[in-house]
């Protein structure tokens, strides 16, 4: 009985110390960021494995000027800004919104994209152009993200989606009607695998700003926008777009 008490204890012990190592870390030359790893071409997994992407260049431009090692925990979407709250990491970098909601709850730092919302629908419909066009339709969506509150608010019944990979899936299979989504990331899908398919079916009138996402009252937040005001001044922030976009959506 004594050994099976003892090996529980120490069982216990190991699974606190496993948690304990998968919270933001207590090294400071380290900071742990939050990434999708799907959303191309923001953050995705490149040929060789590696994550890549407009935000993790960006967020590794910052850790240079901050001095720090960048580790990224890959998390869906869904479930980053709990990720965030629980110290799995002290960072979010995954093209966040900026909205009201958002400005309450989290620290989040000076805008890094600025884009316009699109609405995505199978080719062959014409039946959607604009957002009043969503009103009782269906479409796939992160059911947390800014898109996916677009949708609802234009009436629109949300299939909750992982991502933008899913989404697309479903809508070419003809289970929804259409997705809305950044426009950045809709020409990067039709470049790599053609319009055929899908369409930009029309536009949402929105343009939105993209910042990282810290914890609230965390001074991280400061040191960030810094490397971002200087990123910006030395031309890495148009340099790191245009290696993506062809243009500067830093702006």
């Amino acid at each position: 009985m004594r050994r099976k008490l003892f090996a529980a204890a120490m069982l216990a012990i190991v699974a606190a110390t496993g948690l304990t190592a998968c919270g933001s870390s207590s090294d400071p030359n380290v900071l742990k960021v939050g990434t999708e790893g799907t959303y191309t071409p923001f953050s995705y997994q490149g040929s060789d494995g590696k994550l890549t992407g407009y935000d993790i260049d960006v967020v590794q431009a910052i850790g240079d000027k901050l001095g720090k090692k960048v580790e990224f925990v890959s998390t869906p979407w869904d479930a980053i800004f709990a990720g965030l709250e629980a110290k799995r990491f002290d960072l979010v970098a995954n093209q966040v919104t900026i909205n009201d909601e958002r400005k309450k709850k989290y620290a989040l730092s000076a805008p890094y994209t600025t884009s316009d919302g699109v609405i995505v629908t199978r080719a062959d419909n014409n039946s959607i152009t604009t957002l009043a066009d969503l009103k009782g339709k269906t479409c796939a969506q992160s059911a947390t993200s800014n898109w996916g509150k677009v949708a609802t608010g234009a009436g629109a019944k949300v299939e909750a989606v992982e991502g933008f990979v899913q989404a697309i899936q479903l809508l070419k299979s003809g289970r929804v009607d259409a997705t809305v989504n950044d426009t950045l990331a809709v020409a990067e899908y039709t470049k790599k695998n053609g319009s055929s398919d899908v369409k930009v079916a029309g536009k949402t009138g929105e343009t939105s700003q993209q910042a990282f996402a810290a914890r609230k009252d965390d001074a991280l937040i400061k040191d960030v926008d810094k490397a971002l005001s200087e990123l910006r001044a030395d031309g890495t922030l148009a340099k790191i777009s245009d290696k993506y976009f062809g243009t500067d959506v830093s702006k």
